[in-house]
């Protein structure tokens, strides 16, 4: 195949670069357009209002309320009931925790509202409990009976 002129070469370069001023008109195109994709999607995302979904018993104090599983991988709320107590015990997988309301104390570390916590797999995780009940979310799996302490 021949070489171009170096003439011809840069028209056709300069002919894809844009004109001046439509770099602007480019990017709030753009910007409009990102912006009803995104509205457009929000009907497949997953939303749970608080007063939605359903609290079941998960031992005595505590109560559990599953937001979304996939893969052995759950997120889900806690509620602490004054004084109750989860005990100690391993995670199949990662755990991640956010305390959302109260205080949660795991062993001898006291985590306020807004608090994040992380426990790796395999790791014992201390007993938790509550002096004046917490609301926790959790991002892990729920530890089988058999992984318990």
């Amino acid at each position: 195949m021949a070489d171009l002129d170096d003439d011809i070469s840069r028209a056709l370069t300069d002919a894809q670069r844009p004109l001046e001023g439509e770099d602007a008109a480019l990017a709030r195109v753009r910007s409009r357009l990102m912006k009803r994709i995104a509205n457009d999607s929000v009907p497949h995302h997953t939303s749970i209002h608080a007063d939605a979904g359903r609290w079941h018993d998960l031992l005595p104090g505590i109560r559990r309320k599953v937001l979304h599983e996939q893969d052995g991988v759950m997120s889900y709320l806690l509620q602490f009931a004054p004084g109750a107590v989860l005990p100690a015990h391993r995670h199949p997988v990662d755990e991640e925790c956010v305390v959302i309301e109260g205080v949660l104390r795991i062993g001898e570390l006291l985590l306020p509202a807004g608090s994040y916590h992380r426990v790796r797999k395999d790791v014992l995780d201390a007993d938790s409990t509550s002096d004046e009940g917490a609301v926790i979310f959790l991002r892990g799996a729920t530890p089988k009976a058999e992984q318990l302490v």
